[in-house]
Formats: structure tokens, C-alpha cells, sequence
């Protein structure tokens, strides 16, 4: 968990099932906690209890039966979760795992997951329709209930079975957990479900899953041998927590469920048909840890790619060109940059080498070898402050204070300022903070490269980026049709989108493609640099980003793009961001799932 812990989170939560527990003995152990070091917390509270023993009872500290029966999380199934509370409340209430207690083992069921649902509405309907009564209007209580519908039926499927065979009620128990088919309960409550999900769940009884969606747009990993069986979001943690090769570690299929049976039995087995792969690029270039081996390639690839551009932006100035990353997440691709601006000067250096008479001239020969890219620490981030995964009251307030910078390092005047970032979703960080603070130094220019193409679209499978109108592309777009005297294409679009609202989601197409389609990637950035300009800032100001056609050149695994492309994977995507222009055009600010 502190491994998967990348960017901070609003809470954390475990749950424990342990095996063959007495009658009148609990069964679940559960701990969530909404504080900032909510993790911490938490394992002080479960290790605390197993300190009490070694301090109060030594002599109990080796008696696993003991210790089972009498300490809270000595369990044989865990699961863990961290969370980031980008929507709705957060309080520990709303930390994953969440669970159902029943007094039949078989019926208990915890569930974490990362995941949104873009047909909530629809699923809670159905919901109704079996004559249940959700107490939330939410995907994480839609999944546990519809879950737990599907596995409340096939217990008692199997149970009038056994009945009907003459088997005794403690008999039946057992065979239900030896026979439950937690396949067909999975394809069961799965298969209206349209978004993107990995969610994992615990059985009373011992039986564990992990199901991940038709188009493996959330990631998931496994790793098993003869005494453990782990599943994880990202590969790194697995890794270091096991310390085990990556060719070790397996990636769970899409469409795929894996099933640990309470007796160890390990399966990967479809559940839904695969659909076309469209594993989300933005969890490669922002939220997972740089460590794994192949996001570490990928976000170097990223910034390769952009230093020709880059290179231009400066007139290939490289003498008066102070180059730095903005935030630490833009490391990676700061190297990769850097390391193909060293492959450009040492073709230029060979090139002027050639043009030096004799070889002899020593002091143009020192001035060409002393030339190298001037790379400093301009930003420092003052506080573990996050303005892109943190709730929407909060965001603004805390874009302000969030960096200082580094001074003495640029020439007043004469620099460009090169800095790189690995997204610009609303750039209110940049026009808040970083513009002012950069501006300080006095250089002449200030250049900001995103390694992220522009976010147009919003996402709705799980990444922090729901209302359209937030989106400083959609803002730039929208200028810019009012600028040519285009804006009737908004109401026309509006009016389109809520009588496509009303048809069922495989029926809509994207709409808002329409506006983007009439100006070039280089309008939209122009128009987006002078909405992010700060007025009050003397240096000139450009923001170059990253192509689609780059980043699908590195990262040609991972084709979910649609929050730059509008090319949703599933049908409900496009629903959703009908909707949110639905929103926008009526002045709502609420997100569209």
C-alpha cells in the first residue's frame, strides 16, 4: 500500500476474512481512516495490537491459533486500498473497502477497487427493479450490491439443491463454499457495467477475485507462487514488496477475473469478452510510479520527443536557455529531453570541430567544448501540496502557494526559461503560481512543455479530470469560436446533444469533437498561453505540448487517448461528455456522471 501511496491520498482502508473462525467469533476485520496519514494510522492501530501481546503475553506471541482467534487483522485474506478524494465527500465513510456482513459466511462480501461507472443511473434503476432499496446513488455501493445480488441468488440456488438432496444445514454451508461459481456471479453483475474498473473482493468464506474491464482500461498485476498470492495496481510494488523479476510478475487479462479459491487455487479466468484494448495513457504519464521499467522508458520517450520543438522555441540558443522541471512527476521526461538536447549539441560540436582550421585554434576549440545546457532547480515545491488530485473546494486555494523558486540563476533579461511539465489539465497552477514566481527571475522568455497532448476531453473511468468547462483546452477552443464569430455552432451542438441525451448510450456519438475540429493543435496552445498569461508579468510566455502522434510514437502499448483524441472506449464515454457540454451550456457546474 505505501508503495502504491504516489501522490499522497485522502485515506486508506484494509479489511481482513480469516479462516475457520468458531461461531460467535468475528470473521471480517475492517479499519478505514480519511485522515492525510490515514495510512499510518492505520497499521499503528493493527500493529499496536500485536505489540500488546509481545509486551503483555510473550509466551502467546507464537501461537498462530491464539493469536487468530484474539488479534484483530491476523488474517489469511487481506486487502488493502488507498484513496484519492477528488469526488464526493472525504470522510473515512467513503474509503475503500467497503463491505456487506450476512450470517452466512458465503454471503459476506468486501470490495475495493479503482473505477468509475458511467451508466450509474441506469444500474441503479435496475437496482430498484429487483425490489432492493440502495441507500447510495453511487458506483462503488452500486457494484457491492450488484455483486452481492448475484452472489445472495446463487446461494440460495445451491442451497435449495442441497436441500433438496437431504443434506444437513452445516453440510450445505460447506458445499456451498466449495461449489459457489464466482464466474458466473461476476458475469452476472458485470456485464451492463460501461466504464473502467479493477475491483477486487473477498468472500466470508475465503474465496478473493480480482476483475478487471472487457477494454483493460484500469491496470492490474498478480503475482503467485506456493505460499501467497498478490494482486496490485501497479507493477513497482510488487516488485520491491516481493523483491522478484518483472518477468515474474503477469498482467491481468481484460475482460478477466482472477480467482483465488480458499484453498489456494489459482485461475485467470474471462469473464466478459475482451474488447479492444485502450489502457489509459494517463495513468502511464501521471499517476503511476516512474520506477516500473517500461513508464520509466516511456516518459523519457516523451520528452525526446519534444526537444526538437523545443530547440526551435529557443532559436537553438542554448548559451542563454536555462532548462528545469515543473512538478518532480516531470523528471523523467525532463531527462529524456535533456538527453537528445546533448545528442543535438554533440552533432553540432562535430560540425563546428570540422570548421576549425587545423585543429589548433585552442581558444574556439575551449569555448566549443565548454558549451553545455545550463540545467538548474528552478521550482521547489513548499509543502506536500497536490492541485491536480485534490478536491474541487480546495484546488484554487492551494495553487497559489504551492512552489517557490530558486534565484541567482538566470541572466535578468537575456534567458529563456524552458520547464517542463507532464500535463496541463486546468492550468490554474500555472496562471496562479508559477507564472508569478518564474517571472521573478526576470528572464526574457518563459517556455512550459507538457509531455501531455492538450486534455480536451473529460475522463470518466477513474482519472480526476469529470467537467468539461474545467479544461483550459475547452476554454482556449471556445475563445477562439467566439473570436471568429463561430459561437452558433454552441447551441446548435447543444441542441443536437440533448435529444441525443435521450437515447441510449451505444446511439451517441461525440459531439464536442465538432468544436475542436475547426482550428489547428497550434491555435488552441496560442489561444491557451494567452488565457494563462498572468497580466502582470513582464517576460513573454509560450506553452508547447506534446503531440498525439508523440505520444502514441512512446507509448505504443497503451492506446487510451481519449481525453485528448475524444475517441471513448466505451459508449458511455460519449454520453458523458454530451452531458458535461449539457452542463456547460446551462451554466452548471456539476460533473456528468
Amino acid at each position: 500500500m505505501e508503495k502504491q501511496r504516489n501522490r499522497g491520498q485522502d485515506g486508506a482502508g484494509v479489511a481482513g476474512i480469516k479462516f475457520d473462525m468458531p461461531p460467535g467469533s468475528p470473521v471480517i476485520d475492517h479499519l478505514r481512516s480519511a485522515s492525510s496519514n490515514g495510512l499510518e494510522k492505520i497499521f499503528k492501530k493493527i500493529n499496536r495490537h500485536l505489540g500488546d501481546v509481545q509486551e503483555n503475553k510473550p509466551h502467546k506471541a507464537d501461537d498462530e491459533q491464539w493469536l487468530k482467534k484474539n488479534v484483530p487483522f491476523f488474517s489469511e485474506l487481506l486487502l488493502g486500498h488507498v484513496r484519492y478524494g477528488t469526488y464526493g465527500s472525504n470522510g473515512s465513510n467513503y474509503c475503500h473497502p467497503f463491505k456487506r456482513e450476512n450470517n452466512w459466511l458465503t454471503k459476506n462480501l468486501v470490495i475495493a477497487g479503482n473505477f468509475n461507472l458511467t451508466n450509474v443511473d441506469e444500474l441503479f434503476q435496475k437496482l430498484i427493479e429487483l425490489g432492493q432499496h440502495p441507500r447510495e446513488k453511487t458506483d462503488t455501493i452500486t457494484i457491492l450490491e450488484k455483486i452481492a445480488h448475484f452472489l445472495d441468488r446463487q446461494n440460495e440456488k445451491l442451497f435449495a439443491q442441497y436441500k433438496a438432496a437431504k443434506h444437513s444445514n452445516p453440510e450445505i454451508s460447506s458445499l456451498i463454499a466449495e461449489n459457489l461459481d464466482l464466474k458466473e456471479i461476476l458475469f452476472n453483475a458485470s456485464k451492463r457495467w460501461d466504464g473502467g474498473y479493477t475491483i477486487a473482493g473477498m468472500l466470508g468464506h475465503g474465496d478473493s477475485f480480482v476483475l478487471r474491464d472487457p477494454n483493460g482500461i484500469r491496470p492490474a498485476f498478480y503475482y503467485h507462487d506456493d505460499e501467497i498470492v498478490v494482486a496490485t495496481s501497479e507493477r513497482p510494488a510488487l516488485r520491491t514488496g516481493f523483491n522478484i523479476q518483472t518477468k515474474e510478475i503477469k498482467e491481468l487479462k481484460p475482460g478477466h477475473a482472477l480467482i483465488i479459491r480458499r484453498d489456494g487455487a489459482v485461475s485467470e479466468i474471462e469473464v466478459l469478452p475482451p474488447a479492444e484494448k485502450r489502457s489509459c495513457s494517463f495513468e502511464r504519464i501521471y499517476f503511476s510510479r516512474g520506477n516500473d521499467q517500461d513508464i520509466y522508458k516511456e516518459r523519457k520517450a516523451l520528452g525526446k520527443i519534444l526537444a526538437p520543438t523545443v530547440l526551435k522555441a529557443i532559436n537553438y540558443d542554448l548559451e542563454n536557455t536555462v532548462f528545469s522541471f515543473i512538478p518532480n512527476t516531470a523528471e523523467l521526461a525532463f531527462l529524456g529531453m535533456m538527453e537528445e538536447v546533448e545528442h543535438y549539441l554533440d552533432k553540432a560540436k562535430e560540425n563546428e570541430l570540422d570548421k576549425i582550421e587545423g585543429k589548433n585554434d585552442k581558444e574556439k576549440l575551449k569555448k566549443l567544448l565548454s558549451i553545455h545546457p545550463r540545467i538548474e532547480k528552478i521550482a521547489l515545491k513548499d509543502t506536500k501540496l497536490r492541485t491536480f488530485i485534490t478536491n474541487d473546494i480546495n484546488r484554487n486555494d492551494k495553487a497559489a502557494h504551492v512552489y517557490d523558486t530558486t534565484y541567482g540563476v538566470v541572466k535578468r533579461g537575456i534567458d529563456t526559461l524552458v520547464t517542463v511539465d507532464d500535463s496541463i489539465v486546468r492550468g490554474t497552477t500555472l496562471k496562479q503560481s508559477i507564472f508569478r514566481i518564474l517571472d521573478r527571475l526576470g528572464p526574457k522568455k518563459i517556455i512550459v512543455v507538457s509531455s501531455a497532448p492538450q486534455i480536451r476531453y473529460p475522463d470518466c473511468y477513474g482519472i480526476d479530470m469529470a467537467k468539461l468547462s474545467d479544461l483550459i483546452a475547452f476554454e482556449a477552443a471556445v475563445a477562439l469560436l467566439k473570436e471568429s464569430f463561430k459561437d452558433n455552432l454552441l447551441e446548435e451542438i447543444y441542441e443536437k446533444a440533448k435529444a441525443m441525451d435521450e437515447l441510449p448510450r451505444e446511439k451517441t456519438v461525440n459531439l464536442v469533437k465538432q468544436i475542436y475540429d475547426l482550428f489547428t493543435p497550434e491555435q488552441i496552445s496560442a489561444k491557451i498561453t494567452q488565457l494563462l498569461r498572468p497580466d502582470d508579468i513582464k517576460a513573454e510566455v509560450e506553452i508547447i505540448y506534446q503531440t498525439v502522434g508523440g505520444l502514441h510514437e512512446a507509448i505504443p502499448d497503451h492506446k487510451g487517448d481519449w481525453y485528448f483524441t475524444g475517441n471513448y472506449p466505451t459508449p458511455g464515454g460519449n454520453k458523458v461528455v454530451n452531458r458535461s457540454f449539457i452542463n456547460f451550456m446551462e451554466g452548471k457546474n456539476v460533473r456528468a456522471y
